[in-house]
């Protein structure tokens, strides 16, 4: 069963909803000037919630250390027209990550979050890069230095499942 989208519920994130292949691109460690980078196949699988005001994105990841299942919700807030973002990781699945929280604006979304990272405090930036021709571009960057600088460390390109048939 359907049920039915709210009328005012934003299309910001319409451009994931679908089945995708993935190409993940993950920096081996963070925020020490690491190059390295390891590169591993996934699936995604994303569908609306909470009338559209909200998304459930079901991942598979596939890297070399194993298998694993995530899940991204994403909300949309009436008031503040700001989305929230949270990841859970089925290697530790009782943990949710903070929410990033932001917006899409001229067809980019951008998200942020204060967490930690080995007990200091960082910052968290999501980009989200929607495309024509079924695909699309998510990218996570960290700064230690309040924003300052980034360090790109996780890249995701979405290709549409059903253009790999």
């Amino acid at each position: 069963m359907t049920l039915p989208l709210e009328s005012s519920a934003p299309k910001d994130f319409d451009f994931i909803i679908g089945d995708w292949i993935v190409h993940h691109k993950r920096l081996n460690e963070r925020l020490v000037g690491c190059t390295t980078w390891t590169a591993f196949s996934g699936r995604s699988s994303t569908r609306k919630t909470l009338g559209g005001l909200g998304n459930l994105e079901d991942n598979i990841l596939y890297p070399p250390e194993g298998t694993f299942r995530a899940a991204a919700l994403r909300s949309y807030c009436t008031k503040t027209k700001n989305w929230s973002i949270w990841w859970l990781d089925s290697r530790n699945p009782s943990q949710l990550d903070k929410p990033v929280v932001g917006r899409f604006i001229d067809a980019r979304g951008v998200f942020y979050a204060d967490d930690l990272l080995n007990g200091q405090p960082i910052k968290v930036r999501f980009t989200w890069l929607p495309h024509q021709n079924e695909e699309a571009r998510w990218e996570q960057a960290f700064s230690g230095d309040g924003g300052a600088t980034w360090e790109t460390n996780w890249i995701m390109q979405f290709t549409s499942a059903s253009s790999d048939a």
